[in-house]
C-alpha cells in the first residue's frame, strides 16, 4: 500500500527552493563586504562578466545560431541589469545588507505599475494594495521617528535601482517566446559586465588593489547564479508557481537573518517597515502568478535577480 507524505510537509523540491532562497539572501551580505575592498562598478563588472562566461559555457552549443534580434534583446536587458544592480551595489557601500534587501524587494510591486505605464495594462486591486503596503514599508524602514523623512544616499541609490530591475522583468516578458532565452541570457550578462567596467573611469572610480575578497565574491556570485537557476528549473517542474512565490518572498527575510548574525540591527520601526514591504511584494506576486488566465510570467535572467520572480523554464539544450 502506497503512503504519501502529508501536504503540510515540504517536498525535496520545496526544500531545495528554500535553500537557494536563503543562499540568494546571503548575496546581499557578500556584496556589502566585497565593496569594502572594491569600487561598486568594478565589482559589478566582475560579477556579471563571471556569470556571463559561465552561462556561455552552459549554452555553448546554441550560441552559433544567435540572431541580431537576440543580440538587441540581450543588450537592452543587459543595460537594465547594469543600472539596477550597479545602483544596488553603490547603495551597499553605505547601508547594511538587510536594509538593501528589503528596499530591493520594492521592484516586485513596481512591475505591474510600470506595465500599466508602458503597455496601458491597468493593474488589478491586489497590485495597488501591494504598492501601497510597500510604500508604507519604505517610509517606516527609513525610521522617520529618529531621522525624519530623509533618506541616505545609499538608500536613495537602492530605491532608484528598483526601477531598472522592474524594467528588466518587463523586457524579459516582452521578448519571451520571441527569442532563445539561453542565447539572450549570455548576451545580457556579458553586456552588464562590460558596462560595469566602462563605468569605472566614467565615474572616476579607481581600480581596486587585488584582494581575494572581491575576487572570491565575484566568482561565488557568478557560480551561485548558475546553481540557483538549475535548481529552480528542476524544482519548479513539480512545485506550483503560487507555492514557489511564497517561498521566494522569504528572500529579504533570509537576508535580514544573515545580516543580523553578521551584526546588522534594524530598529523596531524599520522591522515593521520590512514586514510591510514583504507583504506588499507577496500580495503583488501572488496576483501576478495566479491571474485569470493562469499565465506565468517569465523569469529574470541567469545571474541577475534574486528568485523573487522566477517561474519559467530555461533549457540549455533548446
Amino acid at each position: 500500500m502506497l503512503h504519501t507524505a502529508p501536504r503540510n510537509q515540504f517536498s525535496r523540491q520545496e526544500l531545495a527552493l528554500v535553500l537557494i532562497t536563503a543562499v540568494w539572501g546571503a548575496t546581499f551580505l557578500i556584496v556589502h563586504v566585497a565593496v569594502q575592498y572594491s569600487g561598486p562598478w568594478f565589482f559589478v563588472g566582475m560579477r556579471f562578466l563571471t556569470a556571463g562566461l559561465i552561462s556561455a559555457v552552459i549554452f555553448a552549443r546554441v550560441l552559433c545560431c544567435i540572431t541580431l534580434k537576440e543580440i538587441a534583446a540581450g543588450s537592452a536587458i543587459g543595460v537594465m541589469i547594469f543600472l539596477g544592480y550597479g545602483l544596488q551595489t553603490v547603495g551597499l557601500q553605505t547601508i547594511d545588507s538587510s536594509t538593501s534587501a528589503f528596499i530591493t524587494a520594492l521592484y516586485v510591486p513596481l512591475v505591474p505599475v510600470l506595465q500599466w505605464m508602458v503597455f496601458r495594462k491597468p493593474p488589478g486591486l491586489s497590485a495597488w494594495i501591494g504598492v501601497g503596503l510597500a510604500f508604507v514599508g519604505l517610509v517606516l524602514l527609513a525610521d522617520p521617528a529618529s531621522v525624519g523623512f530623509t533618506f541616505s544616499s545609499g538608500e536613495i541609490a537602492t530605491v532608484a535601482s528598483t526601477l531598472p530591475i522592474a524594467a528588466e522583468i518587463i523586457l524579459i516578458g516582452w521578448f519571451a517566446g520571441k527569442v532563445h532565452l539561453g542565447r539572450v541570457t549570455v548576451v545580457q550578462l556579458l553586456v552588464a559586465g562590460s558596462l560595469g567596467f566602462v563605468a569605472v573611469p566614467m565615474v572616476g572610480e579607481e581600480l581596486p588593489a587585488f584582494s581575494w575578497v572581491w575576487v572570491g565574491a565575484a566568482v561565488a556570485l557568478g557560480t551561485f547564479s548558475c546553481v540557483i537557476q538549475l535548481t529552480m528549473n528542476w524544482a519548479q517542474r513539480s512545485v506550483s508557481p503560487t507555492r514557489a512565490t511564497i517561498i521566494y518572498a522569504g528572500e529579504p527575510v533570509w537576508a535580514a537573518i544573515i545580516g543580523r548574525i553578521a551584526g546588522d540591527r534594524l530598529p523596531p520601526v524599520a522591522v515593521a517597515g520590512a514586514i510591510f514591504i514583504v507583504v506588499g511584494a507577496l500580495v503583488s506576486e501572488l496576483k501576478l502568478r495566479t491571474g485569470k488566465d493562469g499565465a506565468v510570467p517569465p523569469e529574470p535572467p541567469l545571474g541577475a535577480g534574486g528568485p523573487a520572480s522566477v517561474v519559467h523554464q530555461l533549457d540549455p539544450t533548446d
